[in-house]
Order: C-alpha cells, then structure tokens, then sequence
C-alpha cells in the first residue's frame, strides 16, 4: 500500500494514496454535526436524483478506485472506496460532486451549491475495520426508519451484495 500522506484542503484533514480504503461521507449544504437527521437539504428525495448519485458513484467503478460499498441517502452519501495510483480521492470526490451537482440542479430547476465543501473520510485500518463500517453504511436507512432491511433501500449495496448469497 502506498501512501500518499495526509493534507488539508480546508478544516479536516484527509489521507490519500493508491491501495487506501476509505469511508467517504459527502454531505448537502445545510447540514452540521448531525448528518445522520434531519440536518442538510434533501436533494436526493426523489428517485431520479438519487439515481444520478448512485450511478456518477458507480461510473468510473474499477477504472479511478473500487467501489466497496455505497449508501444514498437523502441529504448525504456514503462510499467505501480502494484508492486506485493516479486519481487522489480529492479529485475522485470533486468528480462526483461537481456532475452529481449539474446533474441534479438540472433536474430539480435550481442553481447554486448542492454540496458542503468538505467532505469527511475515514481510512480503513483492518478488515474488521472495513466490515463494521460496511455494516454501518448499509445500514443507514434502517437506522433512519426507512425501511426494514439494508437490501430493500434501493440506492444501496446492500441490495447487491445481498443477491449475491
């Protein structure tokens, strides 16, 4: 694994380099410390929005990093990613939220910022590691009370990985 090293792009520091793991969490304008309510506008509310998400997250899938897991929600996203040499996870992000904001603008009739600047980002020390925080990822719409199951939020992994079995 090489690593990169850290850097800051602004107030939280981020790790970066080729075979690195990490949980990245983007969040919408408006949200705070608690992303995981009702914190942040909902842009992705509607199924045609969180499909642009979930696709522009699976687009460039095994060519700039390797998808592991991913969750959708309506004001934040969760992606585990392995760092592929070459695309430094700032650029994958600004990738994602740069299309995913055009995109979504577009379709909702607005202009100006969709997401906060920063994103969060967390790499993965173990397998352990890894599997808790696919857990926890996967998670999410049941711990918000949207459905009963990680595999029935269809902007998932889970939905996937589930299949597969």
């Amino acid at each position: 694994m090489q690593h990169a090293g850290w850097r800051s792009r602004g107030y939280i520091p981020h790790c970066d380099g080729a075979g690195v793991v990490q949980h990245i969490v983007m969040s919408t304008i408006g949200a705070t410390d608690g992303i995981e309510a009702n914190f942040g506008q909902h842009f992705f509310e509607t199924p045609e929005a969180a499909e642009i998400v979930e696709k522009a997250l699976l687009h460039f899938d095994g060519e700039r990093y390797r998808m592991l897991a991913w969750c959708v929600m309506s004001n934040h996203v969760h992606a585990i990613v392995e760092q592929m040499d070459g695309w430094p996870l700032a650029n994958v992000a600004h990738s994602w939220k740069s299309f995913t904001a055009n995109e979504v603008n577009r379709l909702l009739g607005r202009k100006g910022p969709l997401w906060m600047r920063e994103y969060f980002d967390r790499f993965m020390r173990d397998d352990d590691h890894l599997n808790g925080t696919i857990f926890y990822v996967e998670n999410n719409p049941v711990t918000a009370g949207l459905v009963e199951c990680p595999p029935d939020w269809r902007w998932s992994s889970a939905r996937l990985r589930m299949s597969k079995r």
